[in-house]
């Protein structure tokens, strides 16, 4: 086993630099740490950002057509709502005035059944009228008739 001390105290440098030595290697690794920064931005950050943008790009332009589509849906909608409504109160319209047409025609029907009627009873009860005129009228001159003859029969027993 390694102990620590042993590393820390053979570590030690005499002389200058030591832990922080700002010698040629610093300039070097930074320019070793930009060009591999701009190397990394034209392979791999680049191209994943074109991507990320036509992604974001496409998604914005199929929400806004989603959003058009939807208004355009909403005005059908509204459009068609009218429409339906028109068609209610129109259909209404057209009802009442059927119904309205049907019992006028019911009404003059039954004024025409009514005067018929009217009539039938008028000429039946006149038809009535006369045959009991003429039956009374024969049965008067039955009954007189009859008269006459228990007349004549009894005179002639009263004088028999």
């Amino acid at each position: 086993m390694i102990n620590p001390s042993i590393l820390i105290s053979n570590s030690e440098v005499s002389g200058p630099g030591g832990l922080f030595d700002l010698g040629a290697t610093l300039p070097l690794v930074a320019i070793q740490f930009i060009l591999l920064m701009v190397l990394l931005n034209i392979i791999l950050y680049s191209p994943l950002l074109t991507i990320i943008e036509e992604r974001k790009e496409y998604i914005l332009s199929h929400l806004a057509e989603a959003s058009e589509k939807l208004a355009q849906a909403k005005e059908l909608t509204t459009q068609y709502e009218q429409d339906l409504e028109t068609a209610r109160k129109e259909a209404q319209l057209e009802i009442a005035n059927s119904q309205n047409i049907h019992k006028e025609i019911l009404d003059i029907e039954l004024d025409i059944s009514q005067k018929y009627i009217d009539n039938l009873l008028e000429t039946i009860s006149s038809d009535l009228l006369n045959k009991k005129k003429t039956a009374l009228d024969t049965l008067d001159t039955s009954v007189q008739a009859l008269c006459t003859e228990v007349e004549s029969k009894l005179s002639n027993l009263n004088f028999c």
